[in-house]
């Protein structure tokens, strides 16, 4: 059984979102599906971090974790220093990666359908993780298809499955997607005229840039602002020294919503 996971702290802030109300009457519910970072994030490169397991066992019989960088990362990915901190979060997302791909898309659209909460109203694929294969891509295409009711949102930096392999589809209503800057294959975002999102050292950074910020996921996951690009302040935990460490004690928390 694949796990979906309650709002986290920022996803939360969406109840809050008039243009979003539609899609949460009658008490229905914002969850993610989430995955292992790093591993399943196939293109990352400015962000690539993952929790790595040291082979020692702690006293409460969990593996100890520590964080791997990729030689070029800039900032650490907030969701993989989850992972290192919170065993149960490692498991759950660890779990979920390990289902899906080890299936044939139709297992995936299976078993993403069936498990899908029935309170379900908006769906935030992946805080932790991306399309780590077109095939499961086009399984989260099929999702959206068949739950028109639903709101299903994503950021990626799996450009080429996007562009390559769903491009062609019917655009759907509820499926709203994301470039995320910071992958290895960003010039395709400019090449094909992607609305996206970058992570910003500073508020001034993005307002050098004309972007606004996206504090509370509202940016990322409105269907009526889809064409629009936005920024994300720096948040989570950063190595110390660092310049992205540097910039979040700068910003006082303004970034870290993940803390909640």
């Amino acid at each position: 059984m694949l796990q979906f996971s309650d709002a986290n702290a920022k996803l939360e802030k969406l109840y809050n979102v008039p243009e979003l109300s539609e899609w949460l009457t009658d008490n229905r519910k914002v969850y993610s599906l989430d995955l292992l970072s790093g591993w399943s994030c196939p293109f990352a490169h400015e962000c690539k971090s993952k929790a790595t397991e040291t082979g020692e066992i702690s006293k409460a019989g969990n593996p100890r974790m520590k964080i791997v960088d990729g030689k070029h990362t800039k900032f650490r990915c907030f969701s993989a220093s989850q992972e290192a901190l919170l065993p149960n979060v490692y498991s759950l997302r660890k779990g979920n990666f390990d289902a899906l791909r080890g299936m044939h898309i139709n297992d995936m659209i299976y078993h993403l359908n069936n498990d899908l909460p029935a309170d379900a109203g908006i769906v935030r694929i992946h805080v932790a993780g991306d399309f780590f294969s077109a095939d499961y891509m086009q399984a989260w295409y099929n999702i959206a298809a068949f739950n028109p009711n639903v709101l299903f949102y994503a950021y990626t930096k799996s450009i080429r499955y996007w562009q390559f392999h769903i491009k062609e589809y019917p655009i759907l209503h509820n499926l709203v997607l994301t470039a995320s800057y910071g992958g290895s294959e960003d010039n395709l975002i400019s090449e094909y005229g992607l609305r996206s999102a970058k992570v910003v050292f500073s508020e001034s950074e993005a307002n050098i840039s004309g972007l606004d910020i996206d504090s509370d996921d509202s940016h990322a996951a409105r269907p009526d602002l889809r064409n629009q690009s936005f920024a994300l302040l720096i948040h989570g935990t950063q190595p110390k020294g660092s310049e992205a460490g540097k910039a979040l004690s700068a910003l006082k928390g303004k970034g870290s919503y993940s803390r909640g």
